[in-house]
């Protein structure tokens, strides 16, 4: 399954495709949306499964560039589910929440597995791709994650005050670390969203 990509719009054939929740903007024929079903699933407040019998056509207003990301046969592309805009059904072989903080689901991102297909990201800048060699690392703020291939990132803080320390809240300045051998895709840096803004958006 394939899709035609034009002035920051994605037009997909009739078909059973994963979307962002706001999509499709627009489509021809009929389109059935439904969230995904399951006990665990770490993606379901951000992505939709679509099932259509015309076109869709799929655009995010607040994030204008697209980047396809191909997944590998054997080892699974990871996308920030939030800045999903469209993959084949298919494709999706799991999720799962990536922790900054062990043990803890503060501050945790909801991360989409692609395998053996393709993603298209919508971010709000351009996306850049590092490819890490065995023993190289790359420290991303968490905002700028884009999607990987390879290890998990870890948690990283380079200063803790004492604030951090005393008050029930992760610390500001918390950072995605990942080690190589892997494939690091990245967008610009922008203000995170607050947990009352978040806690919203999950529920609209």
């Amino acid at each position: 399954m394939e899709v035609k990509v034009d002035s920051g719009w994605a037009k997909a054939e009739a078909g059973d495709w994963l979307t962002g929740r706001a999509q499709p903007a627009a489509f021809t024929g009929k389109v059935t949306v439904k969230s995904l079903r399951g006990f665990i699933v770490p993606d379901r407040a951000f992505v939709r499964a679509v099932t259509s019998d015309g076109e869709i056509y799929c655009s995010a207003s607040d994030a204008p560039f697209l980047t396809r990301l191909d997944a590998l046969p054997d080892e699974p592309l990871n996308l920030v589910s939030e800045k999903l805009l469209i993959a084949p059904l298919s494709a999706r072989a799991g999720a799962k929440a990536v922790k900054l903080i062990p043990f803890s689901l503060q501050r945790a991102t909801p991360v989409t597995e692609f395998m053996g297909g393709w993603a298209m990201a919508a971010t709000k800048s351009r996306v850049a791709r590092v490819a890490l060699e065995d023993g190289g690392t790359l420290t991303v703020r968490p905002e700028s994650v884009v999607a990987w291939i390879g290890r998990a990132p870890t948690g990283f803080c380079p200063k803790l005050s004492i604030w951090d320390v005393v008050l029930p809240r992760a610390p500001r300045n918390l950072a995605f670390t990942f080690h190589g051998p892997a494939t690091v895709w990245f967008e610009g840096g922008s203000v995170p969203l607050t947990r009352r803004q978040k806690a919203r958006m999950m529920v609209a």
